[in-house]
C-alpha cells in the first residue's frame, strides 16, 4: 500500500518533496499537477528547474500537465506541454510518468506515447468520478485504444481515481459510492497500480476564526476507509491532496494571515491568527501555541523536517517567520510524513 499525494506543482510542495526522509520517500508515489500562468512557458520551465532540484535521486515524478492548455507553447516548439515537459525533465535526469485521461485529444496521447517511450516509466490514468465531472467511464474500447496508442500494456499503468473534492459526509459517502463502482468497472484490466484519491480541505481559509485552532474533518481518508471496505479487488493506494483543496487555486491577493494547516489522525488543526505584530512575526505566536497544544506529537520536531521549522520558530531561533510558501512547505511535510506513517502502521490514512 502506498500513499499518492497529490501536490500543486508550486515551490512549498517542491521544497516539501525535496526535504522528504528516505523512509517516508519509499513510501509515496507523488503525482505534481502544473499550475496555469499566463506565461505558459515560464511554468513548464519552472516546474522542471524546480522538480531536477526537489526531487530525490531514483524517484520517479508522475506529472499531470492537464491544466494546461494543450496548444503548442511557442511558434516552432516540437509539441504541446507534455513534449516539452518530457524533454526537459529529461534533459534535467528527473524520470517522468505522464498522465493521461481517456478524453485527451489523439496529439496529446500521441506525445504522451513518446513520454512513456523516452523515460520508460509507464504512465497513468486518471479517471474523474466528482459529481462536477461531464465525463463517463471509459469503456472497453476507450481502454484498449488508449493503450495502443501509448503502446503500453496495462501493467505498465496507475489507475487512478480522481473522486475530486468531499465538502460534506453526504458527498463523501455518494463518492465512495462512485469510486467503488469505477474500480469495479474496471477492474479487468490488470493495473500496475490502483488508487483513490478525494480532497475536503476548504478552498481558502476565509471565514476561519483568527488566534485558534479549528478542526476539519479528513473526509477524504473517511471516503478511502468506506471505498476500502466496498471494494474487494486487491490492493489500493490512499490519495489526496495535501493540505490543499483539489481544484486549481485562482490567483491570491494580498498576504495570507500567519497560518498553519496541521494535520492529525482524523483532521487538520487550522490554526489562523490575525496581523498585529510586524512583518510575520504573529506566526512565532502561532508557533509557539501549537508546540505548546494537544496537536503537537509526541516525535516532536523529529516527525517531519517542517515540524523543526515549527519548532524552531516556537523557540525564535530563526531571525524571521516565512510567509506564504514557507508556511504550505512546512505543513506538505508534516502532512506527507504524517499519512505514510499511518498507512504503513496502522493500514489506514
Amino acid at each position: 500500500m502506498a500513499y499518492v499525494p497529490i501536490l500543486k506543482g508550486k515551490a512549498g510542495e517542491f521544497s516539501a518533496l525535496e526535504h522528504v526522509t528516505p523512509v517516508v520517500r519509499s513510501r509515496i508515489r507523488p503525482v505534481m499537477e502544473l499550475v496555469p500562468d499566463p506565461d505558459v512557458r515560464d511554468v513548464l520551465e519552472t516546474f522542471c528547474d524546480r522538480a531536477m532540484d526537489a526531487v530525490p535521486q531514483g524517484t520517479v515524478l508522475t506529472v499531470d500537465s492537464g491544466a494546461l492548455p494543450t496548444a503548442r507553447v511557442l511558434a516552432g516548439d516540437a509539441g504541446g506541454p507534455m513534449a516539452r515537459l518530457s524533454e526537459s525533465l529529461g534533459l534535467r535526469g528527473v524520470s517522468m510518468c505522464p498522465v493521461v485521461r481517456h478524453t485527451d485529444e489523439g496529439e496529446v496521447l500521441t506525445e504522451a506515447a513518446r513520454a512513456t517511450e523516452a523515460h520508460q516509466r509507464g504512465a497513468c490514468l486518471r479517471v474523474s468520478v466528482d459529481v462536477d465531472s461531464p465525463h463517463c467511464l471509459p469503456n472497453h474500447a476507450q481502454i484498449r485504444g488508449l493503450l495502443k496508442v501509448l503502446r503500453l500494456e496495462p501493467e505498465e499503468v496507475d489507475l487512478l481515481i480522481d473522486a475530486g473534492p468531499v465538502d460534506s459526509e453526504g458527498a463523501r459517502d455518494r463518492l465512495a459510492d462512485r469510486a467503488v463502482a469505477a474500480l469495479k468497472a474496471l477492474d479487468s484490466w490488470h493495473w500496475r497500480h490502483k488508487c483513490v484519491a478525494a480532497g475536503a480541505f476548504p478552498v481558502n481559509l476565509t471565514g476561519f476564526t483568527r488566534g485558534q485552532a479549528t478542526p476539519v474533518a479528513r473526509r477524504d481518508a473517511q471516503l478511502w476507509r468506506r471505498v476500502l471496505n466496498g471494494y474487494r479487488g486487491g490492493s489500493l493506494d490512499f490519495g489526496d491532496f495535501g493540505v490543499t483543496h483539489p481544484r486549481m487555486p485562482v490567483k491570491s491577493r494580498g498576504t495570507p494571515d500567519p497560518n498553519i494547516r496541521y494535520t492529525t489522525p482524523d483532521d487538520w488543526q487550522v490554526f489562523v491568527y490575525p496581523r498585529v505584530r510586524s512583518g510575520n512575526d504573529d506566526f512565532f505566536v502561532l508557533s509557539a501555541d501549537l508546540v505548546d497544544s494537544p496537536h503537537w506529537p509526541a516525535t516532536g520536531a523529529r516527525t517531519s523536517w517542517g515540524d523543526a521549522k515549527l519548532k524552531e520558530c516556537a523557540n525564535r531561533q530563526r531571525s524571521r517567520a516565512g510567509g506564504g510558501t514557507e508556511w504550505r512547505a512546512w505543513a506538505t511535510s508534516h502532512h506527507l510524513a504524517v499519512v505514510s506513517s499511518s498507512l504503513t502502521t496502522f493500514g489506514r490514512p
